[in-house]
């Protein structure tokens, strides 16, 4: 199953508000592969979870303090980190910033609540 839109437009493409000051934007993705933008306000937790799916993730904008396993670290813009799977990781939003995910195989929970 192939996402259609193969060219993924910023301004054509909705936010969803997540709540406590996040939200996400679906970027491409097909069953295999899925990039995310996710927006934080300062102060916004990414509370801490574990997935079954391979996650990199980028720092575009923003200072985040990470949690991933038992490591903690600061990241800003231009940073990035692995997760493998079924690792417990969150972060907290220290400066307004945007994390671009990416993960394998596609997050069909996020594709069922984005409906």
């Amino acid at each position: 199953m192939y996402n259609k839109d193969f060219f993924q437009v910023n301004s054509d493409i909705e936010w969803t508000d997540l709540g406590n000051g996040v939200s996400r934007q679906m970027l491409g993705h097909d069953g295999q592969m899925m990039m995310v933008k996710v927006k934080f306000e300062s102060g916004a937790v990414g509370a801490m979870h574990q997935h079954p799916h391979v996650q990199v993730s980028y720092v575009e904008s923003g200072v985040f303090e990470l949690t991933i396993g038992e490591a903690t670290k600061t990241l800003r813009q231009g940073d990035g980190y692995f997760v493998p799977p079924n690792v417990l990781h969150g972060c907290l939003c220290i400066q307004a910033g945007v994390l671009i995910d990416a993960f394998t195989p596609a997050r069909e929970d996020f594709l069922l609540q984005d409906l």
